[in-house]
């Protein structure tokens, strides 16, 4: 499945348009009849993904076509939860129109996808569609300015989609867009300039385990649930004097080389230095959560057809997917990953060059995000993982980033 966030003008995550593959090919969606292929894509992910546990509280939308739109299968999908994206091809008939309302009196959000506007939308405009969603690339900038300003004497919300620049992303938002979607925001360039800081709840969490001696697993997954903590403990390991510098691999590693002592007074300035936090629906802490947590649960397959991935362990992957991502956050260097962080050589291989296994895990999880499929596919061919694997994982990495909130 893939999963792209959906971000609000204050780049926040408000969503997520889902995007399903077949169970036995990641890369296609092979349908044959398309009411049967919608009615076992919804039933697979009610039933096996869980739609709550993938999308925690906030709301997903998927794409339909006629068809779909017209089958009852459709209704297999909590309206409080799921939007309905008409494709651009749907044909405006009284049939569908009757369709939307019926389906907007149920409560379904409905949306027009990568639409441009015309007279025959008329009744959908007017109180049917929820949202409209612009593509930034196909749509000539003079005509992206003309309809925005047709669109508003109606109830809608405008999306920009397919926002590649930082450049687009202010323009679309001055022009009156609302909602924003595209590479953009998947990738860590939107919050390049961002403070790297935590909320001050959780620096009050790890003072709460320290004072009461709580077991280093507890300590750990508090780390883990903090891209920027653990960016911090990284620095942190580095400026204690150590009589033997050992090379960091993961974690639970640092916080041993640290030792509750040090890790206690530092937590204790934190506190009064706190200057803000990621709030939870922060794109970085989104991609960074579940890219970490979806290389870790790879790891932990036996992967018993390949031996490219042995040395790939779950704790060092972990930490490789969150350090890749904050890598180009924080603009870290490769001597300052090397000297600073003091990482051990086969993370800064896989952090610069995709080297190795950890590098070869990396790279997979990036093609994934990246809507990469057909290339996922191969790499997961040549490692000899099924798509099936790689669903499960998916799964776990999502309800595990949905439980930070």
């Amino acid at each position: 499945m893939g999963r792209q966030p959906i971000l609000n003008g204050l780049e926040e995550v408000v969503g997520y348009e889902l995007l399903f593959r077949s169970p036995k090919s990641i890369a296609t969606a092979t349908i044959e009849c398309p009411v049967q292929a919608t009615s076992r894509v919804m039933l697979d992910v009610i039933s096996s993904f869980g739609i709550r546990e993938m999308l925690g509280d906030l709301p997903g939308y998927i794409n339909v076509d006629a068809e779909m739109l017209l089958s009852d299968a459709i209704q297999l999908l909590p309206s409080d939860v799921i939007g309905l994206e008409l494709l651009e091809d749907v044909v405006i008939t009284p049939a569908i129109v009757a369709r939307c309302r019926d389906l907007k009196a149920q409560g379904y959000q409905l949306v027009l996808d990568d639409h441009r506007y015309g007279p025959q939308y008329e009744e959908l405009y007017d109180g049917l569609v929820d949202i409209i969603k612009m593509d930034m690339i196909t749509t000539p900038l003079d005509d992206q300015y003309r309809e925005v300003e047709l669109f508003k004497r109606y109830p809608v919300k405008l999306l920009a989609e397919k926002v590649d620049s930082r450049h687009v992303y202010l323009r679309c938002r001055k022009m009156g867009f609302e909602l924003f979607q595209g590479y953009f925001f998947a990738r860590p360039s939107l919050v390049k300039k961002a403070r790297l800081a935590n909320s001050s709840s959780t620096f009050f969490q790890l003072m709460q385990q320290l004072s009461r001696d709580a077991d280093i697993n507890e300590i750990e997954q508090t780390f883990k649930q903090s891209p920027a903590l653990t960016y911090k403990l990284l620095l942190l390991v580095n400026s204690v004097s150590f009589s033997i510098r050992e090379k960091i691999r993961t974690v639970r590693h640092a916080i041993m080389q640290v030792g509750r002592q040090h890790l206690k007074r530092w937590v204790q300035l934190a506190i009064f230095a706190d200057d803000g936090g990621l709030g939870v629906h922060n794109p970085l802490l989104e991609m960074a959560a579940v890219r970490a947590a979806f290389m870790e649960e790879l790891a932990r397959l036996e992967l018993s057809k390949t031996r490219l991935l042995r040395y790939a362990q779950p704790d060092e992957c972990f930490m490789l997917g969150t350090l890749s991502v904050l890598k180009d956050v924080c603009e870290i260097g490769t001597d300052d990953m090397r000297k600073n962080l003091n990482l051990s050589d086969d993370l800064v291989g896989a952090l610069v060059a995709h080297e190795g296994d950890l590098g070869t895990m990396l790279c997979l999880a990036e093609m994934i995000e990246q809507l990469e499929f057909e290339e996922a596919e191969q790499c997961l061919g040549r490692l000899g993982v099924s798509p099936d694997l790689v669903l499960d994982c998916q799964k776990k990495a999502y309800s595990w980033r949905n439980s930070l909130v």
